[in-house]
């Protein structure tokens, strides 16, 4: 009995200390959402917000994209004014990974500014990925994808500046890292503000679980005599592990144990609350370099030229920094997607470079990390009973019009800037974004609706990924739209075409689904590279002349698989969402969304 009452007296005491994080970590997240909103379309005072924000895209079809939309926000008076907003474009050919993109962004800003920016603090985004994990966010960009809550919606671009707004009046001249598509929320006493001030690297550190540390950077600390816990501390980083086995976190004495402290309330944001004895680790998230490192690693660039393989900021920075960083890392390439053969060799010149350099933490114990890049978390933040959604006021219904009320708790569908017909219906765990659906238009449960127009009778299969993208093709405004499963691994890809039925459209075989639709197997089905066969290259989607034909197309495509029914797409053009990502018409796009913004308003 005694175990039980214990064992039940510890779920109270987590379930109270969680609640007490959440309520902590919600009030200080609407203090600063609400500091912004203040700041939002108005002049900034000097040393008020960043000199400088910039943001990565990988190709120049992505910068001009990015370009046109923070121009729109601008227009529209989303962002504060007399700050410089810049999109830096990584150099065409091999994949460079964000640490290229961090190395071409300091080049960037040498050219625009010469000396001048030894005196700026600067926000640098990392947004140069395809989103393949997320595709709605695909065409406009992982920075761009819209959250549930504000008027106008806020997008990850105007959470990540709400979140660092109190960061550049304590910030030396200097450039703080941070990547699109995760959230970091804290909580620190009343007069107390992060301060990145010191040389060398900065880094901030979240209470995680050891799983949670698998995936993430993980910091070992510099022992620390502590008299009491504090929300904020500063502490020395003996030395950074990067993706590192349960075991190797124990070997090299990462593990810290929650029993220290009498009232640790941590959770781990994506992961399940860490229990009052447990053991945890402290993971990373953003960093900031003073101006002399970020000069160094620019002279660096400068000398090597041309970067040939894929850097990261986070694993080839980081681990060169601290007393107790060893080279043997740079010969690790199991955390690599390719092997170039001249990885080892930069990473080793990086290393050299950079050691001595000291690690500086600012360990955040009243904090949470989220991370939104897959439709699994979109999904499951977005419409479940996700801590986020409390702590950050995510709205079921986020400016649109649909007469349906949601549920108050439990698992709810999301609607933004979208209008529904009340005679329309949503399931739960479904998100519809910037979309318009007819009063004969049923959404099955766990869907992603994305830019889409249905007027017609329709049926959304349970998880099901719709979204509709405007192209330009030969002049010609085109329609189509990416359907598939939400489970669908769009990454997976094979060699050759007799291994194409081992990939999955829907959770079938993709040979089976290509039968359904009469299509044959040839090289031709496929764009880009013939040795990297996917369903992101695979062309299978109808290109139309309206938005609304598109949808129906593609759902009809869709319906098929799911009822092993013959549809034929001979009869169309057929693109790859490889191929749709270069003919797409952002100009068009953003004004769909403007045209239901100002339907929206109206009403």
């Amino acid at each position: 009995m005694r175990a039980i009452s214990a064992g039940l007296g510890e779920s109270f005491a987590m379930a109270a200390a969680n609640a007490l994080l959440g309520v902590a970590l919600r009030e200080a997240t609407q203090r600063k959402l609400q500091r912004f909103s203040e700041l939002r379309g108005k002049p900034v005072a000097a040393g008020e917000f960043w000199d400088i924000v910039a943001i990565t895209a990988a190709d120049e079809k992505q910068e001009l994209a990015y370009k046109q939309q923070l121009s729109e926000k601008l227009k529209k008076k989303e962002l504060p004014l007399g700050v410089q907003y810049h999109v830096f474009v990584d150099p065409a050919g091999a994949k460079i990974g964000n640490g290229g993109s961090t190395l071409c962004a300091l080049r960037c800003l040498e050219k625009l500014y010469g000396d001048k920016w030894n005196s700026f603090t600067i926000l640098l985004i990392h947004s140069g990925g395809y989103s393949q994990r997320l595709p709605n966010a695909s065409a406009l960009g992982k920075i761009f994808t819209a959250l549930p809550f504000g008027n106008p919606i806020y997008q990850m671009l105007e959470l990540k500046l709400a979140m660092y707004i109190d960061f550049p009046s304590h910030m030396k001249p200097g450039i703080l890292v941070t990547c699109a598509d995760d959230i970091e929320l804290y909580s620190v006493g009343e007069c107390e503000f992060i301060r990145f001030d010191k040389p060398g690297f900065t880094a901030l550190a979240h209470p995680s679980s050891l799983t949670v540390g698998t995936t993430h950077g993980v910091f070992v600390l510099e022992p620390f005599n502590y008299l009491a816990y504090k929300d904020l501390e500063y502490r020395c980083c003996h030395r950074f592990l990067h993706k590192p086995s349960i075991e190797q976190m124990h070997h090299f004495n990462a593990v810290c144990r929650a029993g220290n402290f009498s009232h640790q309330d941590m959770a781990g944001g994506d992961t399940t609350p860490l229990k009052l004895e447990s053991e945890y680790v402290y993971t990373d998230s953003l960093f900031y370099m003073d101006h002399k490192t970020a000069k160094k690693l620019l002279a660096f660039y400068e000398k090597i030229g041309t970067l040939n393989c894929e850097i990261d900021a986070y694993g080839d920075f980081l681990q060169a920094l601290g007393p107790g960083a060893t080279v043997e890392y740079t010969r690790n390439t199991s955390n690599v997607t390719k092997e170039e053969a001249e990885l080892t060799d930069i990473r080793q010149r990086i290393f050299h470079l950079l050691k001595g350099t000291s690690l500086n933490v600012v360990v955040l114990n009243k904090s949470k990390f989220y991370h939104i890049g897959t439709t699994e978390e979109y999904l499951f933040h977005f419409t479940s009973e996700s801590s986020l959604k409390s702590e950050l006021g995510l709205q079921s219904i986020a400016f649109s019009i649909f007469s349906t009320t949601p549920k108050c708790s439990g698992n709810t569908s999301c609607i933004i800037q979208s209008i529904l017909d009340s005679g329309c219906s949503v399931a739960t765990g479904s998100v519809v974004e910037y979309s318009r659906l007819g009063p004969n238009v049923s959404v099955g449960e766990n869907c992603v609706v994305s830019g889409c127009s249905v007027i017609t009778e329709a049926v959304l299969p349970a998880d099901s990924f719709v979204c509709s993208l405007s192209l330009k093709m030969n002049g010609y405004l085109k329609y189509s739209t990416m359907a598939f499963g939400v489970q669908d691994n769009l990454k997976r890809n094979v060699k050759t075409l007799s291994d194409i039925k081992l990939l999955q459209f829907f959770g079938v075989c993709f040979l089976s689904c290509l039968n359904i639709w009469n299509l044959k197997v040839t090289e031709e089905l496929f764009s880009g590279n013939k040795t990297c066969l996917s369903l992101w290259n695979a062309r299978i989607f109808p290109a139309c002349s309206s938005l609304s034909d598109s949808v129906t197309t593609s759902l009809k495509m869709l319906n098929a698989v799911r009822n092993k029914s013959p549809f034929s797409l001979n009869k169309y053009k057929l693109l790859s969402i490889e191929e749709m990502l270069i003919y797409k018409d952002v100009e068009d796009m953003i004004t769909y969304r403007e045209q239901i913004f100002l339907e929206i308003t109206l009403n």
